[in-house]
């Protein structure tokens, strides 16, 4: 500070010295820097202990850009393999310290309550659900999932397979010759019928607003964040629920409403006139209206929340995954023969029926599903959760309170402890697991033999998360998947634009690698085998 600064500081303090409220403002100003050093001090003495990886690129602002501009998920990897056995810290494109804990740790985070680690608050606050109304915590829905959705998946699983088979019928081209598609849309389309079969009931699941909304809702979402994201943190109380992006969310809400209310009437209406002889639809939202019992009445407008937080849960994500199976099974037709013959020899087992029980066994298209989410994981991590309290690792590191953590995807896929030869894509890597691996086989590394499974949760299986708020909806996602997988190949013959073994490339956005949604691969009708549609056998 220059002499003359100085003196002009002094004057300014002398000519006021007897006003009270200068001292006030000062003894305010004090305190206030005095706990701001004291809360950098505290906080950077919290992350000693826990390394930075990137130091070597530079400070804050240039660890971001590298983060931002493609060298995401190079950080996350080196992290992994320079820093063996310990949790460390990520610089990325959000202010939030991230941890990255390795999975010797996993049985520890899977133990402590929820009021240690959050899953709720982690989603809460990157989905700014106090500015979007993105609901982190439905006691309801999940509950309904749980209770309801998994142990029905044998009853209703034939209803989801004739939905799927008349939804591939409608939106896949039907001619016998070669036939450029791009295929996430009409994977988009058959995913959200399906899922509004199971959902819904046959009374939603094919209209066309119920199909928009689905459709658009999670990038509604996306668009949402990131507006509220730009916006300044003091200012965001103020005009972040004024944004058109927010009010496209509240909007959803409404139409959500509208379609359901309806429906949602005239059960109610159904269920008091028939009394004993009502017979009850088979589906989400009559299995979330009878647990009104359990957990109080509902509104029309709560269930209509409940519908978006499935869609959110089970549309999108499910269809950019098919998407990204259809692009490698275009890389490498010559897969595609094994799978018919799996699928073909399950649906024998099972009378041609496409039931629960036929699809768990088809362990080839398995293991297909689960190499491509290894290989080509959209996502670096999982098991996102926001520290409320600080605890200890058992090698003594320290997790601060406030900070976020997460566990390492890309490192567990990348590594020859869980995957030997992990750079090669093996189809049947998960078959051959599952057939030399007993169930009572376990290390400190991996679960056995369900480690191995699509739909199985644990130290390297982290498509559905982890620990006890692992996704619920997973085990009909899976079969909703391996259906549609298996009824495509018995349609179709799939490969790449002028017959190219070269994978369509996917897109990066930061640490986010999801497939090119506007490439296009071939396809092209198999000849009729002449089954009936009945036994959902193809074609259809």
């Amino acid at each position: 500070m220059s002499i003359l600064s100085l003196h002009l500081w002094q004057s300014y303090f002398d000519s006021n010295a007897a006003s009270p409220f200068v001292v006030m403002a000062g003894a305010a100003l004090c305190t206030w820097l005095v706990f701001l050093i004291l809360h950098i001090a505290a906080k950077r003495h919290a992350l000693a202990g826990i390394p930075l990886v990137g130091t070597e690129l530079g400070g804050l602002q240039n660890r971001r850009h590298i983060y931002r501009s493609g060298g995401a998920r190079d950080l996350y990897l080196d992290g992994y393999r320079k820093f063996k056995g310990m949790a460390f810290r990520i610089t990325t494109s959000k202010d939030v310290t991230n941890i990255i804990v390795p999975p010797e740790f996993m049985p520890e985070l899977k133990a402590l309550p929820d009021d240690v680690l959050s899953a709720s608050k982690a989603i809460e606050e990157s989905m700014f659900s106090r500015y979007t109304g993105v609901q982190a915590s439905i006691d309801l829905l999940p509950h309904t999932i749980k209770t309801s959705l998994t142990p029905s998946l044998g009853r209703i699983s034939p209803v989801i397979a004739d939905e799927a088979a008349d939804a591939l019928r409608a939106e896949l081209p039907q001619a016998n010759d070669w036939t450029e598609v791009s295929i996430m849309e009409p994977m988009l389309r058959v995913i959200i019928k399906s899922t509004g079969r199971m959902a819904f009931g046959s009374e939603i699941c094919r209209d066309e607003e119920y199909i928009m909304i689905s459709a658009n809702y999670t990038m509604d979402i996306v668009k949402a964040v990131k507006k509220v994201a730009m916006i300044k943190p003091w200012l965001r109380p103020f005009l972040a629920s004024r944004t058109a992006e927010v009010e496209t969310l509240r909007r959803r809400i409404t139409q959500a409403e509208n379609i359901l209310s309806p429906l949602i009437s005239a059960r109610r209406a159904a269920a008091v006139t028939a009394e004993t002889k009502y017979q009850r639809p088979d589906d989400m939202l009559q299995w979330m209206m009878d647990s009104e019992s359990k957990f109080g009445a509902r509104s029309n407008m709560e269930f209509a929340r409940y519908s978006l937080g499935i869609i959110l849960a089970a549309i999108y994500t499910t269809s950019l995954i098919m998407t990204n199976v259809f692009y490698t099974l275009a890389a490498m037709p010559e897969v595609i023969p094994v799978l018919r013959s799996d699928i073909k020899q399950a649906l024998a087992n099972h009378g041609g029926v496409f039931n629960n029980s036929a699809v768990q066994e088809m362990k080839k298209v398995d293991s297909f599903l689960k190499e491509t989410v290894r290989f080509y994981p959209m996502l670096p991590t999982s098991f996102q959760r926001k520290v409320l309290k600080s605890f200890k690792l058992s090698n003594g590191q320290t997790i601060p309170k406030g900070s976020l953590i997460e566990l390492p995807v890309l490192g567990i896929n990348n590594d020859d402890c869980f995957f030997p030869d992990h750079g090669t894509f093996d189809p049947w890597r998960f078959y051959r697991m599952r057939q030399t691996k007993a169930p009572q086989e376990t290390s400190s590394r991996t679960e056995g033999v369900g480690d191995f499974q699509f739909a199985s949760v644990g130290p390297t299986s982290l498509l559905f998360g982890y620990g006890r708020h692992a996704c619920p909806g997973r085990f009909f996602v899976a079969y909703q998947m391996k259906v549609i997988l298996a009824l495509t190949l018995m349609n179709y013959d799939l490969a790449n634009l002028e017959c190219s073994k070269q994978r369509i490339p996917g897109i990066t956005n930061g640490s986010v690698v999801t497939p090119d949604i506007q490439a296009k691969v071939l396809l092209k009708r198999v000849a009729c085998n002449h089954e009936s549609k009945e036994n959902h056998t193809l074609p259809y």
